[in-house]
This record gives C-alpha cells, structure tokens and sequence, in this order.
C-alpha cells in the first residue's frame, strides 16, 4: 500500500514541475518515515555512501572540460574545421553539424554542453544559409546525443560506478556505436540533401583549411589522449578527466589564447551549479533505492524476467523499452541509478556481459534527451531555433530511428564494442 502511495506521489509531483532530484528525495524521505524501525536517518546516510566513490569524481571534472570549451570557443574551432572538411558536400552545415558533435563528444562526454555550445553556433547559421529550423534543430539535438556514447562519457563514468565495471572498457565498447550512429546520421542528412536540394557551403582555400586544420589539431587529439591513456594504464578514468579538465585550460588559456584569468572563476562556479545539479539526483535516487529495496524490488524484477522464459534477447529488448518509458521524463542519471541495480543481476545471471549491457542503458537513454517531456536536448535546440516542442520533436524522429537501428546492432552483435 504504502508503495503504490509513494509511486502516486512522485508521478504528481513531476507533474506539478517540482524537479526530477527534489521529487525523487521528497519521495525517498516520505517512503522511508513510513517504514516502522528505520530512523530517518538512513536518508542522509545513503545520500552521503551514494556520493562517497572516487569514480564520481570524473563528473565534475568532465562537466569542467566542456564549460573550458565552450567558453575557450575550442567549439567554434571544431565547428569551423568541420564545415571546411565536409561543408561542400550537399547540406554540408548538417554533417559538420554532425562531424563536431562526434569530435566534441571526444573531449566533454556531456551531451547537453554539445547542444547549447554548438546549437548557438550552427542553428542560427544554418537557417541563414537556407536550411529550414526544423533541419537545424533536429540535427544538433539528435546528433548531440552521440555525447553520451563516445568516450569520454559521464553516463558511462555513473555506470561503471553502480556496477563496478571497468569505465575504460566502457568507453572503447561506447566507440564504434557512436561513430555508427554518427555516420548512420550522415547517411540521413545526405539523403535529405538530395530530396530537398540542401545548400552547400563556401569553398574553402587549402591555405585556409590547413590553417583550420592547425587549430583543430589540439582539441582533436584530446580523446586520444584520454582514451590512450585509460587503455595504456597511465592514469583512471577520474585522473583522465581531472587531465582532460587541465589540457582544456591550457589550450585554451595558452594556444588558442581565449580563456583569461578572470574567466576561472565564473566557470568554476557553472561547474558547481551544474555538478551539483546531477550528484544530488544521484544522491537522491540512492535513498530512494534504498526505500524500494524494503519492498524487495529486485527480486520482484528477477522473477519477472525469469517467467520470459530465461532469453536474454527478450531479456534485453524489454530493457530496452523499460529504459526508453523512464527516460521520455527522468534524467539518465537519477534512471541509472533507480533501475540499473533492479536489472542488472537478472543481466548477470542470463549471461549478458556488464560492457554491452551498460551500452544498450547509455544508448537508451540517450534517446530520452530528444524525447518529450524531458528531452533536455530537444529543448535546449528548440529554444535556440525558436522552434515549439511538437515540431522539435517532429524534427528527430528520422534521427531517432538511425540511433534505434545501432541500439540492435548492439543486442544482436556484441562484437561491435570491441572489449
């Protein structure tokens, strides 16, 4: 009885627009004091241990590599090299809107820093230059998800920590679907370019593309260098992005010239503001676990899963649907950490390996950032191109479907993660 209160009680309060931490830790404090001999305070206490784990560490730090970007305008410098390699194919704007959404997926691992740097860079230019805002819109939020899935990945780094799995296998089994889905993107757009006749962009010199190839070059190599780095054992997955968060600066400060002094602490306090914006839905939705532990949800999930007959095909395509159904108005993160441990046994004992499972969950998930109601993404991008939801949304469902398509490709062949 008291459960199904509690589930009432979260859904109105995310239908009032109370936000998704604040409803997930009303509802876990609520939950919890109705449970006679557990004292309130577990509440804090598994909002502290959900916190308490060096790998969380990499959030921030990674939070602090895109703000450096997006305020050193590194962005504008991938922007730019890309409409040089790829702007004179037909709707060149749309693929190197793509292009530098793979390449700023590389350095920041945050899917909405991607949006809003790139989205008030390329959609206002791209409705100049003739695209519709509907093509504009729905190309940077669709292709802002691959954020998530190229390493480095925030997404990943929670993961790793719900399920101690190693955060460098999920970054190199994260690479070949998000170059898939990027691509698979680029087929799209080109298709649409030859329907709509979609303009191209100015020729650009060889002078002049060397000289963007030259600034390019430092921001370009920064996820070979995490990644190369993680793989080769110099440093963790939270040294790679405290080394990711200092290269920043010092490209930005020191090469390209664009980041002063008196910047730092403004950035600094963005960091914290949106750090801590993610860690105390990860925080919340640790207590809130705690109280659906009490009802003994994970092996209510198991026996559920255990009467589709034990196929974890099925297994994974209900996974699928599950976490396409929470993220349509729940972040990844607080979704993670909810129902990752609800499922992730029942992944285990259906022999289901914690790489491919995490990526399918990132994946999924991604999906929900360019999905209403929440659709962070799709908000960001529709806002900037001035675009009302129903039609954002109208705008990513071709895109939509070339992420599914890799999704799977990722159940049915796990050897494209490479791990």
């Amino acid at each position: 009885m008291e459960l199904g209160l509690i589930v009432v009680l979260f859904v109105a309060l995310i239908i009032l627009g109370i936000p998704i931490a604040f409803a997930i830790g009303i509802a876990a404090l609520i939950g919890i004091s109705t449970i006679s001999g557990i004292p309130n305070t577990v509440i804090p206490m598994k909002m502290f241990y959900g916190l308490n784990s060096y790998v969380l560490l990499a959030v921030p730090l990674f939070i602090l590599t895109a703000n450096l970007m997006n305020s050193g305008r590194i962005s504008r410098k991938l922007i730019d090299f890309s409409i040089a390699l790829v702007g004179r194919k037909p709707g060149g704007l749309a693929h190197a809107n793509v292009m530098v959404s793979m390449m700023f997926a590389g350095v920041s691992g945050s899917s909405t820093a991607d949006t809003a740097g790139v989205g008030k860079i390329l959609i206002p230019n791209m409705t100049k230059k003739g695209y519709s805002p509907e093509m504009a819109v729905g190309v940077t939020a669709a292709s802002s998800t691959i954020g998530s899935i190229i390493p480095p990945s925030i997404t990943m780094v929670i993961y790793g920590g719900l399920t101690n799995t190693s955060v460098g296998q999920l970054f190199i089994g994260g690479l070949l679907p998000g170059l898939l889905i990027g691509f698979g993107m680029m087929a799209l757009i080109s298709h649409f370019a030859r329907k709509d006749g979609l303009p191209v962009a100015d020729k650009v010199s060889r002078s002049e593309f060397m000289a963007l190839l030259k600034d390019a070059i430092p921001a370009m190599i920064t996820p070979l260098i995490i990644i190369g780095g993680i793989v080769g054992g110099i440093y963790t997955p939270t040294e790679a992005a405290a080394f990711s968060a200092v290269y920043a600066y010092l490209i930005s400060a020191f090469y390209y010239k664009t980041i002063r002094l008196s910047d730092l602490p403004e950035i600094f306090i963005d960091t914290l503001k949106l750090s801590c914006l993610s860690l105390f839905a990860l925080a919340a939705a640790s207590a809130l676990g705690e109280f659906l532990g009490y009802y003994r949800i994970n092996s209510l999930v198991a026996e559920f899963f255990a009467g589709l007959g034990g196929n974890k095909y099925l297994f994974m395509f209900v996974v699928v649907l599950l976490f396409l159904f929470i993220g349509t108005f729940m972040d990844a993160i607080p979704a993670m950490v909810l129902f990752v441990p609800v499922v992730y046994p029942t992944a285990l004992l259906l022999g289901v390996e914690p790489v491919q499972m995490g990526i399918i969950v990132i994946i999924t998930l991604s999906i929900g950032l360019i999905t209403p109601p929440y659709g962070l993404c799709l908000l960001i991008a529709g806002t900037i191109g001035g675009l009302p939801l129903n039609r954002s949304f109208s705008s990513v469902l071709p895109y939509i479907s070339v992420i599914i398509l890799v999704l799977l490709a990722v159940i049915v062949c796990p050897f494209l993660l490479l791990v």
